[in-house]
């Protein structure tokens, strides 16, 4: 189907780029989280935080600085730690909301708020000190791409296009999905608090994860 601009076995690449996106991983709860506290519109903006560090990681891909890092142990182990310091700060800082601060309920969900203008940045951050994204760059992304072909760039373009496009209506899927449960949680604070205990142990839980990650 895409032979003639250097991707090779495409229908494999979707099918396993699908099974990747849809495991749960530290992105997609915290769009949904997003979506769920602040709605669509702000669970959109933390998407494109997503969608921009896939971009920046697929053009590190390209130029081989992902690969050097994974070819350098101490560098993907600052990496694996930073993405798991920030995973246990946001981890730790929903928690402490929920139980230390009452007026970060917001009246309209019952969730924990967060500054919205920090939305994307933090979903950037998260994208891009995830090591097992970096994994994904440098083992299965690659091995679609036909190095013979004469303008390299090409296969990486197709293969980044569809990876965003399938990302997206993940994401989309979440992001209506979290809508949905801000309005079931509106008046029921008991349940949002434990919402929140959940989002904030998963992140925590990503985090050990991550600091006892071996490659």
């Amino acid at each position: 189907m895409f032979e003639n601009l250097g991707v090779l076995n495409f229908w494999t690449y979707l099918a396993g780029l699908v099974l990747i996106i849809i495991v749960p991983g530290p992105n997609s709860l915290y769009v949904l989280k997003t979506s769920t506290s602040h709605g669509t519109k702000v669970g959109y903006r933390a998407a494109l935080g997503v969608f921009t560090g896939d971009a920046m990681l697929i053009f590190l891909s390209f130029i081989g600085v992902a690969s050097l890092i994974k070819a350098s142990p101490t560098l993907f182990t600052i990496v694996r730690y930073l993405g798991a310091a920030y995973l246990l700060y946001l981890g730790g800082k929903i928690l402490y909301a929920t139980f230390f601060q009452k007026k970060a309920l917001t009246a309209h969900v019952g969730m924990v708020a967060v500054k919205t203008e920090k939305v994307f940045t933090r979903a950037l951050v998260l994208s891009l000190t995830n090591p097992k994204a970096i994994l994904f760059y440098i083992s299965f992304f690659i091995q679609f791409i036909d190095f013979n072909y004469s303008h390299a760039w090409v296969p990486y373009l197709v293969l980044a296009t569809i990876l965003e496009i399938v990302s997206f209506l993940y994401l989309s899927l979440l992001i209506f999905s979290g809508y949905l449960i801000a309005r079931f949680l509106r008046e029921k604070k008991v349940l949002a608090k434990l919402g929140n205990c959940t989002v904030g142990a998963f992140f925590m839980g990503f985090a050990a994860k991550l600091a006892i990650f071996s490659n």
